[in-house]
């Protein structure tokens, strides 16, 4: 084994890989992107790679169901609920933004993903406790991966593209059926408070 294919190999065990953050790398994993996937299909990982959007990982192989099953190398983390929608209002901002701009990168400001998450967490009298938890969730969030600081700017944020990735689309659209539903009850529950 080389020395760049062992880079390579070690950069996916840490975790996702972009074009933008190593070039040299990244073209490392292009030339030897066949021999990384048979060297990791042998602990149970399967090689995601998207040239298009620029980025690779590492994600446990769904079990073949025949015989005993491989340990999970791969972490899985259970998410809060609120850090779980935020990452899906993000992926839905994503696809929005695709669908109407012919820009490469969406940059949000942290008040913009603020605004997109408020309606859907519990209202507090605690406003800055609630700021507070809001802005822990941007950090998970940035430190899974799904958005980056930009450089100086410390309330602007770029939606990375492997959400797309984590986040498809047909969970997307059941996610518009649920949040539909949600605001219907709501709108329900509040005209009965009201007539009350």
């Amino acid at each position: 084994m080389s020395l760049a294919f062992s880079k390579v190999v070690i950069a996916l065990m840490k975790g996702v890989m972009y074009q933008e953050t190593d070039p040299t790398l990244w073209q490392s994993l292009l030339e030897n992107h066949s021999p990384v996937r048979e060297y990791v299909s042998v602990i149970g990982l399967e090689l995601i790679l998207d040239e298009s959007e620029g980025y690779a990982y590492l994600r446990q192989r769904p079990g073949a169901g025949a015989g005993e099953e491989l340990p999970h190398v791969v972490a899985r983390r259970r998410l809060g609920y609120s850090v779980s929608v935020m990452i899906a209002l993000l992926r839905k901002r994503l696809a929005e933004f695709d669908a109407s701009s012919g820009e490469a990168r969406l940059i949000l400001s942290r008040d913009e993903i603020v605004n997109l998450v408020k309606v859907f967490l519990p209202e507090s009298a605690n406003e800055a406790r609630r700021q507070d938890r809001i802005d822990a969730d941007i950090r998970k969030i940035a430190e899974m991966g799904f958005l980056r600081q930009l450089r100086g700017q410390d309330d602007q944020f770029e939606v990375r593209r492997i959400l797309k990735a984590f986040v498809d689309t047909q969970w997307l659209s059941s996610l518009n059926e649920r949040l539909a539903e949600y605001k219907a009850l709501e709108t329900s529950t509040q005209a009965t408070a009201e007539d009350n």
